[in-house]
């Protein structure tokens, strides 16, 4: 019975392969989505830093010492810092620190240690929010230099690069411990840390209840199921190997947009990466039987793409693969839980985004098999007879 179901399956899986529309979905598309939304939604998501674009320091040439600490400050904070020549080329940027000449020293160091003060000056074009958030690594990054400075100046010690690198270096009287207080619990991901994710699961059921129930329905218009009813294979082995079948086909979908996740979008597939993989293949065999039962449930074409299509978007959006189901109220997270893209979402944000260990993800996977199994047994049950009955 194995033997022939996996040849079955085997034949299946090189026939859907070799279909234009099924490669593009599978190899094409995916890559394309994890792009745009990855991108809408916030690039690299929260497990990464992104520098943003560039703060421009317009600042006098012979500024000296100090001008050079603030920079310095500044690229600590995560700035990618240009020093633009002309008041022209300052207008390009869209964040801008303008740091005045010295009123009544040579240079603005000069001007600083005699004691006046320095009026810098921050714009920005753009978001508000942003806006706060920049003027407080700014101030964390002038600040920092003043209060060198205030040390230096109160050791009696010349205001020399040197003197920074040893105030730099000297041990820190107070220091800040940092520990977990509970649940590690991060904000909700995003970027390609929910685009990845998120679009590899809707894919994998789109791909599935189109392309894998697609060809059952062709088979059965065509007669070859009933020509199958005549060799000396088992409606078992046949049943198994067509399931079989479109369970490799997701599997490959699915390890082809994990690779992909890791080498082009920097996915981190975090440290359950075998109980990541074990959801994923229960999350595919739902889909296999999905597929078998709406292959026998759907009596064209037509009807197998529309019920597919329409379905996969349905729960995808419903589940939280558009996007992360922790940001919607209350009764849109308990709807959530209880569909099986749910259950898959909420795994993959436990194991990838919130750092949670194997055992967490232990329901989510033995609900996906069990849920499996009622499709499977259904379409099983409800492979056509008169397509699989000996011939008299």
């Amino acid at each position: 019975m194995l033997r022939h179901a996996l040849f079955i399956a085997g034949h299946d899986l090189r026939f859907m392969l070799r279909q234009w529309e099924t490669l593009l979905w599978m190899f094409v598309m995916p890559p394309v989505f994890f792009y745009f939304i990855g991108t809408v939604t916030g690039g690299d998501g929260p497990a990464t830093t992104g520098r943003g674009p560039p703060l421009a320091v317009q600042a006098p040439a012979n500024g000296g010492l100090v001008v050079e600490q603030l920079v310095a400050r500044l690229e600590q904070q995560g700035y990618a810092v240009a020093r633009p020549a002309t008041s022209e080329e300052l207008e390009r940027y869209d964040r801008r620190l303008i740091v005045p000449e010295a009123t009544t020293s040579s240079t603005v160091t000069e001007s600083v240690l005699a004691g006046n003060q320095l009026q810098v000056t921050f714009e920005r074009r753009g978001d508000d929010l942003a806006a706060m958030l920049d003027e407080v690594r700014l101030n964390r990054a002038i600040y920092s230099v003043v209060a060198d400075l205030a040390a230096i100046k109160a050791a009696d010690n010349e205001v020399t690069q040197a003197a920074f690198d040893a105030l730099a270096a000297a041990p820190r009287r107070v220091t800040l411990s940092v520990g977990a207080a509970g649940e590690r619990r991060e904000a909700p991901p995003g970027g390609f840390a929910q685009a990845v994710p998120g679009t590899m699961v809707m894919f994998t059921m789109i791909i599935l209840l189109t392309s894998g129930a697609i060809m059952l329905v062709v088979e059965r218009e065509h007669g070859l199921l009933r020509r199958l009813a005549s060799a000396p294979i088992s409606r078992g082995s046949l049943v198994l190997g067509k399931w079989l079948a479109r369970m490799a086909l997701a599997l490959v979908q699915l390890l082809f947009a994990m690779v992909l996740g890791s080498v082009l979008f920097r996915v981190d597939w975090g440290q359950s990466v075998p109980m990541v993989f074990a959801v994923l293949t229960a999350w595919a065999a739902l889909n296999a039987s999905l597929a078998l039962l709406l292959g026998n449930v759907a009596r064209t074409t037509a009807q197998a793409t529309g019920i597919g299509i329409l379905a996969s978007l349905v729960l995808a959006a419903l589940g939280g693969c558009w996007w992360p189901i922790e940001i919607t109220p209350p009764w849109m997270q308990g709807l959530a839980l209880a569909l099986p893209t749910g259950w898959t979402m909420d795994a993959l944000h436990e194991l990838v985004s919130f750092g949670y260990g194997p055992a967490t993800a232990v329901p989510h996977a033995a609900a996906l098999v069990a849920a499996a199994a009622a499709p499977g047994w259904g379409g099983a049950g409800d492979f056509p007879y008169q397509q699989l009955s000996k011939p008299m």
